[in-house]
């Protein structure tokens, strides 16, 4: 006997309860086959936490993580997992008392082109409200009793009972630190390690009461085919000719280098989509130079030239930041450069204790940072550099006749040799300079502006160059 249309309408609206219906079940008991291998990390450590009180009667984490860091390769299920957990907290944990839920990014308008996407097409598969079809601003929305709020632009947004950090690499420390002291609960993190250094890796993942979890595409079984084939054509080797230790690509028991190469693989290089960078991180999840570096090639020498003349550069940093001193000197094509001081200097005593203690010469002109309008009185570069010039410094204020644009892209016409400090503090500090220098991209597109990170040694070096090239120095070393 055939269904009437009323019978089929309502079958299908309860196969569709169903299939809802096992869809929360599968976030609230996850298993291998229903749900990803982050949303079951996030899961645990949540549901592992032991709470207590002190003798204030205020709340205090017992056992258990505090908060969570997903790193991994592109597609790996880092931030699907982070929204199942959200709905997983708004729909199942606290259904009946509802929870603050903040989400960060760098900027709010980052959320547009990642995360509006990823619930505008996650939330009806649970039948929620969903504010993000056709919705051109969403900073806030709710899930049964719970609020969401997306923030960006170093908002912290006040207390929450969770947090997540999408993208966390393009995340300001002092908004981690300011955001977790009113995190009440549970925080977690994810992102593409597109740095080699980062305050993630140095005071983060460090912590015993932090989780971690590393992911690849290849653990997302709900990765579409499209996605996958994408991120499989990054692949510059042959599959399987090499292996991964402790984020090192190892060929034939040694690390992959120019001269040690695993087999190519030759589909891709013919096809021309063989990329190591896209692969080791998008693919790998491996932690890798950054794409976009301002100087990928340097040459690292051992010495000075010693029969050269040759001027400073000075950037300055006051408390946190380093200030930055750089004996630089041109010669035909080759630009020559050594840092000599990193560190902060609050004073111009302080600054003038660095310059005897680095052996510089006062007969020898130094080209200074002129960026006074952004700093007190108090420290201010214009006074900092008064000062010094009174005791007897040959310095000046950089001459900015043009963009910070304009004197990178001159600097990289010549090729550029760094002395390598022989203190292992210093030379790490110029190393993680050279490989996360960048420039800024806006949706995955690079524009010619420099990130304002990682860049007091380069900040340095082109003062020196710009004295150089401005005013024609060419300073007798005698």
């Amino acid at each position: 006997m055939a269904l009437t249309d009323a019978e089929i309408i309502r079958l299908k609206k309860l196969l569709h309860e169903q299939e809802v219906h096992e869809k929360f079940k599968a976030l609230k008991f996850p298993e291998d086959d229903n749900s990803t291998i982050n949303y079951r990390f996030l899961h645990e450590a949540i549901h592992s936490q032991k709470w207590g009180v002190n003798d204030k009667g205020v709340p205090v984490l017992e056992s258990g993580y505090a908060g969570v860091v997903l790193e991994g390769s592109s597609r790996s299920s880092k931030t699907w997992g982070g929204i199942d957990i959200i709905i997983h907290l708004s729909t199942q944990v606290h259904k009946n008392d509802g929870c603050t839920i903040n989400i960060y990014r760098e900027t709010y308008n980052e959320f547009k082109t990642t995360l509006y996407e990823d619930f505008k097409r996650r939330l009806p598969d649970f039948d929620l409200p969903n504010k993000f079809e056709d919705a051109q601003e969403v900073k806030s929305f709710k899930i049964g009793k719970s609020t969401i709020n997306l923030l960006g632009d170093g908002k912290h947004g006040g207390g929450c009972d969770y947090a997540f950090f999408n993208e966390a690499m393009m995340i300001r420390k002092e908004v981690f630190d300011q955001v977790e002291m009113r995190c009440r609960r549970f925080w977690w993190m994810d992102y593409n390690p597109s740095f080699t250094s980062h305050w993630v890796f140095d005071n983060v993942l460090m912590r015993l009461d932090v989780g971690f979890l590393r992911t690849t595409f290849l653990q997302n079984p709900f990765i579409s085919s499209g996605e996958l084939n994408k991120i499989l054509s990054y692949e510059p080797w042959e599959t399987g000719s090499y292996e991964i230790v402790d984020n090192l690509i190892m060929y034939n028991g040694h690390e992959v280098t120019e001269t040690n190469q695993p087999p190519p693989n030759i589909k891709n290089v013919n096809a021309g989509t063989a990329d190591v960078f896209m692969w080791k991180v998008y693919g790998l999840g491996l932690r890798g130079a950054m794409k976009g570096v301002i100087y990928s090639n340097v040459t690292w020498i051992d010495e000075f030239p010693t029969d050269l003349s040759f001027t400073y550069g000075l950037d300055f940093g006051f408390t946190v930041d380093p200030s930055a001193l750089v004996r630089y000197t041109r010669w035909g094509n080759n630009i020559y450069c050594e840092l000599l001081w990193y560190s902060p200097t609050e004073t111009a005593k302080d600054m003038d204790e660095a310059l005897l203690a680095c052996n510089v010469s006062d007969l020898i002109p130094i080209t200074a940072d002129s960026a006074d309008k952004y700093v007190s009185e108090r420290k201010g570069v214009v006074q900092m550099v008064r000062e010094l010039f009174d005791m007897g410094w040959e310095i000046s204020k950089v001459s900015k006749t043009k963009g910070v644009t304009y004197w990178i892209n001159d600097t990289k016409h010549y090729k550029i040799h760094i002395v390598k400090p022989k203190n292992p503090l210093t030379y790490r500090a110029v190393k993680k300079e050279q490989e996360n220098y960048k420039w800024k991209e806006v949706n995955g597109i690079a524009i010619n502006q420099p990130i304002d990170k990682h860049d007091h040694f380069w900040n340095a070096m082109r003062y020196a160059h710009m004295g150089w090239e401005i005013d024609n120095l060419q300073v007798s070393v005698e």
